[in-house]
């Protein structure tokens, strides 16, 4: 399922593979660490000041959030947009620290479509659960940890999952083993093992490395490519799959939705290429109804909408 290594060296790269998110990492040790010593009243008192640092020194990354806020405000973002923007982020990042180490006391989670994931633990079959870039998957984790049956596990690519699993052990050990590796010859049969024992598997799907596959649809406004990847992997195994989110709605409020996108249970060889499709284009439409719902949560602090090439 995985392309050759010089085929993946040799293709064109995406701006978010090329811009590696050294942010990212920076801001999870920095709260991490800031967290662990003042507690989660006195930190939020500094984050704000982080999130304005992060916001003045990564000039990349500020102008991708105007890219992105101008499509999905419809508007030219003011300054207070962006900051707002970032210091959800920083938000996410900095409620990570809690929710790794169960501190769910600390938190009103909301769940919505609480049937729906129940109807997937009844079936005993797992499921995937298609998220993105939004909000808190710790979050969507929390429910898992709070809800005996019902266990989240992430699946990625082995280089992301190595980066993610060096962060996390460092908050919290335990995490690295709800990580399951893309990329390896057994990474298949870990995956399907996963679904079989009842475990729901977290994809983000909205975005590709450059030689992915991908559909090109509209999404707020523009045509952006979504990788078809994750999809054809739930369509191969057969599964259905579920939209998630873990909005975060300011102070220490979340609300997570579990919504249905798909179900490859009983779907032929021959109308696989166009369920994938159809899928896809659902997840897109979701997602843009996420982000216009509550548009601070997505944080993909790159140019989406920058196409890599020609697509059907």
């Amino acid at each position: 399922m995985t392309a050759p290594v010089n085929t993946r060296e040799a293709a064109p790269q995406p701006e978010w593979v090329r811009r590696p998110e050294r942010s990212n990492m920076t801001m999870l040790r920095l709260m991490t660490w800031i967290s662990l010593r003042l507690g989660r009243p006195s930190a939020r008192l500094v984050l704000a000041g982080i999130s304005l640092y992060f916001l003045l020194f990564a000039p990349a990354a500020k102008a991708a959030s105007r890219i992105y806020l101008r499509q999905v405000l419809g508007r030219a973002p003011r300054f207070a947009d962006v900051y707002r923007h970032f210091h959800s982020f920083a938000s996410t990042i900095h409620d990570r620290v809690f929710l790794l180490n169960a501190r769910f006391d600390l938190f009103d989670v909301s769940v919505h479509g609480e049937d729906v994931i129940r109807e997937v633990l009844a079936a005993g079959r797992g499921a995937f659960l298609m998220g993105a870039h939004m909000g808190s998957f710790e979050a969507v984790r929390a429910i898992g940890r709070r809800q005996p049956g019902l266990r989240v596990a992430m699946v990625m690519y082995e280089e992301n999952a190595r980066k993610l699993n060096a962060a996390l052990a460092a908050i919290h050990p335990a995490a690295v083993e709800d990580i399951v590796p893309l990329g390896r010859l057994d990474s298949m049969l870990r995956v399907q093992t996963c679904l079989d024992e009842g475990m729901v598997l977290g994809v983000l799907g909205d975005r590709s490395l450059g030689d992915d596959p991908a559909l090109r649809v509209p999404f707020l406004g523009k045509l952006a490519d979504f990788p078809l990847g994750p999809m054809r992997l739930a369509a191969m195994l057969k599964r259905p799959v579920l939209f998630m989110s873990g909005l975060y709605l300011g102070g220490n409020r979340y609300a997570v939705h579990f919504e249905r996108l798909a179900d490859f249970s009983d779907i032929g060889r021959t109308e696989r290429a166009a369920a994938i499709e159809a899928a896809v284009r659902a997840y897109a439409a979701c997602l843009e109804r996420h982000c216009r719902a509550t548009p601070y949560n997505w944080f993909n602090f790159f140019d989406f909408w920058r196409l890599q090439g020609p697509r059907p």
